[in-house]
């Protein structure tokens, strides 16, 4: 594994999903300053999500066919820079405008990222995506705690830190990459002197396979954007927290995702990918159930922790599952597996804030707890990961 790439492409994937992180945690005030409902500000969750569900398969199947060097730092530019603009707006479009800019630049990065690091990891697929990941889940970590500061500070423009930082990375990316692309095609020419061929590309993709973690994929998406977008709003009108209080609550769960995803890529590497997939999902089922009756800031506080560790320990996982499912199409793997696990279910987050106007927040967090069920079901249906040696070249 090319550790030192891993890591940089990780640092891409903290400043590409920061902005993503920041969201959630300002749709409180929002409500607060502009007076948005429920329904308002699970809209703009969804323009978070609508595009980048598409897009970011898209830009996989691109991936598969020619990788470009600028994509990861435009992916980058895009959604930092965008997101940061957030602060700037009070009506309500063009909000909902920059929100969507901001998830199609995330959905340009990923495919392309996770691909690059398909390629250096070696035979550490769940460490290597791993690592990765906790670049992602760090900056939904610490998005919301900077954002909450920035905001108290500066006001809602405040936001516009997030744009500096993306477009400094993004010039970052752009000179790494090509070291990164020089590293993997020595790694192949390596392999081949070795004769063997990583690559297998004797394999067919697997599409029944690959349908089944869709399945999955969705239902935890639908759990995972649910949480996100109302956590924070759950906290402040169940228990009492302001509004900067309760958004540190995804702080506790992200910066705990950032562990997690570490330590369940190392045990799926040693234990199998399965196994770690089935233990999240059937401990997310009770967790979020318990959340949705709780009333007590102290308990919301305390099951961030097994919630972060079911929602982020099988996340890695799936990625590699997802790669082996098509190994002929990995980019495309990786843009469906990344793209769609944060981003699909983001898409009836409308649906469920209008649930939640009619219905009440304690009532679409015991939703949540169906969808977590549905996923649980989904994980026992999967298919085992291929697992025989690699192909050798022949030679002379």
């Amino acid at each position: 594994m090319a550790q030192k790439y891993v890591y940089a492409l990780a640092a891409g994937h903290f400043f590409n999903d920061i902005g993503m992180g920041i969201l959630p945690a300002v749709l409180p005030f929002f409500m607060a300053n502009y007076g948005m409902n429920y329904e308002e500000v699970a809209g703009l969750m969804f323009g978070a999500c609508f595009l980048s569900s598409v897009v970011q398969p898209t830009f996989g199947w691109l991936a598969d066919r020619m990788s470009k060097n600028w994509m990861m730092s435009l992916g980058i530019c895009l959604s930092g820079v965008a997101m940061g603009a957030i602060g700037l707006f009070q009506n309500y479009w063009l909000i909902f405008a920059v929100v969507t800019v901001s998830g199609i630049g995330s959905a340009i990065f990923h495919p392309e990222a996770a691909r690059m690091v398909n390629k250096i990891s070696g035979k550490k697929r769940g460490t290597a995506l791993s690592i990765f990941s906790m670049g992602g889940n760090a900056g939904f970590a610490f998005g919301p705690i900077i954002v909450v500061a920035l905001i108290t500070a500066f006001g809602m423009k405040g936001t516009l830190a997030f744009s500096v930082l993306a477009l400094l990375m993004s010039i970052i990316l752009l000179f790494i990459v090509p070291y990164i692309k020089r590293e993997i095609a020595t790694n192949k020419v390596n392999l081949q002197i070795q004769g063997k061929d990583i690559e297998m590309p004797d394999r067919k993709n697997d599409w029944g396979a690959f349908l089944r973690l869709t399945m999955l994929i969705i239902c935890s998406s639908l759990v995972i954007c649910g949480l996100r977008s109302f956590i924070p709003l759950y906290l402040v009108a169940q228990t009492g927290l302001s509004e900067a209080a309760a958004s540190s609550a995804l702080t506790i769960l992200f910066m705990f995702g950032i562990v997690t995803t570490m330590i369940g890529g190392v045990i799926a590497d040693k234990f199998g990918y399965l196994k770690i997939i089935q233990i999240s999902y059937v401990l997310l089922v009770p967790m979020v159930l318990i959340l949705s009756h709780t009333e007590s800031a102290v308990l919301g506080y305390i099951l961030m922790v097994p919630i972060g560790f079911a929602m982020f320990s099988p996340f890695s996982s799936i990625v590699v599952l997802g790669q082996s499912y098509l190994a002929r199409s990995v980019g495309f793997a990786s843009g469906v597996t990344l793209g769609l696990y944060f981003s699909i279910g983001g898409m009836f987050i409308p649906l469920m804030g209008m649930f939640a106007d009619k219905y009440g927040l304690t009532a679409t967090m015991e939703l949540l707890t169906v969808f977590a069920l549905l996923a649980a079901i989904c994980s026992f249906i999967l298919m085992k990961p291929f697992s025989a040696k690699a192909s050798k070249v022949k030679t002379a």
